[in-house]
């Protein structure tokens, strides 16, 4: 069938995740130009409701088991729903959010359905492609888009003999929209009657710990980012200095990563998360296109560089061409003084 089927993750108070809600916005987008449904399976214990959550997203159909033995997530339990509702339903394309969920769930169902995974896509679009071998011409293909070698190339892998064509979705990389707030699909029960048995018996878990994310810049609307050209992990107290004036958070590239300065989980870019703030302070960032890639869609992006002809100037809104040990001390002082 000529449908899109999302596998939805839960959080820990029993919504939807929002990379699900991102999927089922590009699901939806996708299975309009198949000429298809969209499809949903949710998996876990008390969620009758969450249905209604999915449904303003263009979901046509949501796939629900729930049981106690499905919460938390454990990987076989949830493996024999997927893989219950796949083999019924039979979709063309299957997406998983790029996340411990899914990155520990997806190979497996595409290991016992022998068919391609492509992980970690940054884009995904319908095309066609002959092989240039076999002359074969294959027509409205999942083209899974990716990057590769450190993010040094984009590649794009298609996995048209064996269906279903699945792929895992980074965070944040497509936008979480509405697609009609009174779209009403239908729900479906998943019977997981004598299905779990054998697979509740795999792992037990004995304790749990939550811990809540103390760095989250995925969901800042205000970004302060650096790179290498801010010079050391001394200089970045700066940056953390206007972040806390002007109410954001701190971003920072790979290479200001790599190079000690700011903690891996502040890294924006393709090889660390996407993010679209209303406002990007892009400090001593040459612009490298791996970078560009994580915060291009900001709404409004200020670059602060020494160097006029950085990449990071063909996108910026506006450009400051200065060093940065000069303009975010002025940049503080200014934003200081119009508070008083």
């Amino acid at each position: 069938m000529n449908n899109v089927l999302v596998y939805c993750e839960l959080t820990e108070n029993n919504h939807i995740a929002d990379i699900s809600l991102e999927l089922c916005t590009k699901g939806r987008q996708l299975a309009t130009e198949m000429n298809g449904r969209l499809q949903a399976v949710v998996a876990g214990s008390n969620v009758k409701e969450v249905a209604a959550e999915l449904y303003p997203y263009g979901v046509d159909e949501v796939f629900m088991a729930d049981d106690a033995r499905l919460s938390p997530y454990r990987t076989l339990p949830h493996f024999e729903v997927v893989l219950k509702v796949l083999n019924e339903q039979k979709p063309d394309v299957v997406l998983f959010g790029a996340t411990t969920v899914g990155r520990d769930l997806a190979p497996r169902i595409s290991s016992r359905l022998q068919c391609g995974l492509t992980a970690d896509c940054t884009a995904l679009e319908l095309g066609d492609h002959t092989d240039t071998l076999t002359g074969k011409e294959y027509k409205g293909i999942l083209h899974q888009i990716r990057p590769a070698f450190g993010g040094n190339i984009i590649a794009t892998i298609i996995t048209p003999e064996n269906k279903p064509q699945m792929a895992t979705v980074r965070e944040g990389v497509m936008r979480k929209e509405i697609f009609d707030a009174n779209y009403k699909g239908t729900l479906s029960m998943v019977d997981v009657a004598g299905m779990l048995e054998e697979a509740d018996k795999a792992v037990t878990i004995i304790r749990r710990e939550i811990v809540e994310k103390s760095i989250n810049i995925k969901g800042a609307s205000i970004i302060v980012a650096g790179g290498y050209g801010v010079g050391s992990k001394e200089n970045f107290k700066m940056l953390h200095d206007l972040a806390h004036l002007i109410g954001g958070e701190v971003g920072a590239t790979r290479a200001a990563v790599d190079a000690g300065f700011c903690e891996p989980e502040r890294q924006i870019g393709q090889t660390g998360v996407t993010v679209r703030p209303r406002l990007y302070i892009a400090c001593g960032i040459s612009g490298a296109v791996q970078h560009r890639a994580g915060m291009e869609q900001s709404s409004k992006i200020i670059s602060i560089n020494t160097d006029p002809n950085a990449p990071i100037n063909a996108i910026a809104d506006y450009t400051i061409i200065g060093d940065v040990a000069t303009v975010v001390p002025m940049l503080m002082d200014c934003y200081s003084n119009n508070l008083k």
